[in-house]
């Protein structure tokens, strides 16, 4: 994620970890040494076995950009967290609403310091984790969404365009006014590429459709993101999406009497009569994953991509207002595309400006999805420079 400019003030809680039979002790790191060292004088095996075990009470830090409380973004990353706990058995310290700005970059700083892995969890922290990452080579640093590696700094991210496209045939299915609005969070590709599977997937039923965009500018701001909401519905949309952190979208939405997605997370709870669903994440199997191999040795540097088959990324369950028979049919195309048999950009795509960017038969790379600066035909809207 990129700009995820959230609150000034920066809570850390760091405190060293450790795990003499697998899950948390509560010791410090001195206490260990000293464990390990009277095992060492009375019998060589266990002080063996006590200095592995040692080696593998990883002290582990997540850095986010707001707060769990979000309800989106930090919130997911968060529940992913937890299940790495749960699962490891390691207790990680978390440093939240730090700014993509020179605090990132002392704060990551200080966190090298007494951990061993570091996630980075938005897209604006990469130069700083790569710049700390240099100053550090026996830390290991994982960073969300970005494109810069090192010897000691891997990135991860997944194909959440594909629960785009499955909210996009749900709008289009719902939309009574063939107007839908969407607020889009910072013109990158990340955003832009996600409103344009969005937008594909509605007129995959709904050809007729338009999608008007505005951008906010924010990642989690609910009052600048209720305005962007509510002149989209001024403008006539009835179904509306979001790409922020904050459910501020669907709740302006629910007022108004029209229906609306967010996104990350789940939001059915902030206004379920008006929840359409929207794309969500799901970290924790990531998490464990990681720890693990660092744990194990096996760690190294990569750029991975997850998906909807490996569960990285899915869509929420669709609201209790969406009939069963667009429900059904947003079932069948997920199977499609867990399947392969759906390929979300694939020819023929015409751009707003009406220029073929991709013939009948072809489908996108990768690299080209994810450096995204145009839109679909069909979408209202312009992308900044």
């Amino acid at each position: 994620m990129s700009h995820r400019n959230k609150r000034a003030a920066v809570i850390i809680f760091l405190a060293a970890l450790l795990a003499l039979t697998g899950c948390s002790s509560g010791k410090s790191p001195e206490s260990t040494n000293t464990a390990a060292g009277s095992a060492k004088a009375s019998d060589p095996a266990k002080a063996d076995n006590a200095t592995a075990t040692a080696k593998k009470a990883l002290r582990v830090a997540f850095v986010y950009i707001g707060p769990p409380g979000d309800g989106g973004w930090t919130f997911e990353h968060d529940k992913g967290r937890k299940y790495m706990e749960e699962k490891t058995g390691i207790k990680a310290d978390t440093v939240e609403n730090v700014p993509e700005s020179a605090d990132a970059e002392r704060i990551i700083t200080e966190l090298a310091q007494d951990h061993d892995l570091i996630f980075t969890t938005s897209f604006g922290y990469m130069d700083p984790t790569l710049n700390v990452a240099k100053k550090f080579p026996k830390v290991i640093f994982e960073h969300t969404a970005g494109y810069k590696t090192n010897a000691n700094m891997g990135t991860y991210f997944g194909e959440n365009y594909e629960g785009s496209y499955l909210s996009g045939i749900a709008a289009g299915k719902m939309t009574k006014k063939n107007l839908i609005g969407y607020v889009g969070a910072f013109p990158i590709p990340e955003v832009i590429y996600n409103i344009n599977a969005f937008t594909l997937g509605a007129q995959s039923v709904n050809p007729d459709v338009k999608v008007s965009v505005v951008w906010s500018n924010t990642w989690f701001d609910p009052s600048t993101e209720r305005q962007a909401a509510v002149s989209l519905l001024d403008k006539g949309a009835d179904v509306l999406m979001a790409y922020q952190d904050s459910p501020a979208t669907l709740q302006a939405a629910a007022e108004r009497g029209a229906m609306a997605g967010g996104n990350d997370s789940d939001m059915t709870r902030y206004a379920p009569d008006a929840y359409l669903t929207n794309p969500v994440w799901n970290w924790g199997p990531y998490y464990e994953k990681v720890v693990k191999s660092v744990q194990d040795g096996t760690w190294k540097s990569e750029q991975y991509m997850g998906s909807m088959e490996d569960g990285m990324v899915d869509i929420a369950p669709l609201g209790p207002k969406v009939p069963e028979d667009v429900k059904k049919l947003v079932a069948e195309k997920k199977e499609q595309i867990l399947k392969g048999e759906l390929i979300v950009f694939a020819g023929p795509i015409v751009d707003a400006g009406g220029t073929e960017k991709l013939k009948k038969g072809e489908t996108m790379s990768l690299a080209d999805i994810l450096q995204m600066n145009w839109f679909v035909k069909g979408i209202d809207g312009t992308i900044p420079k």
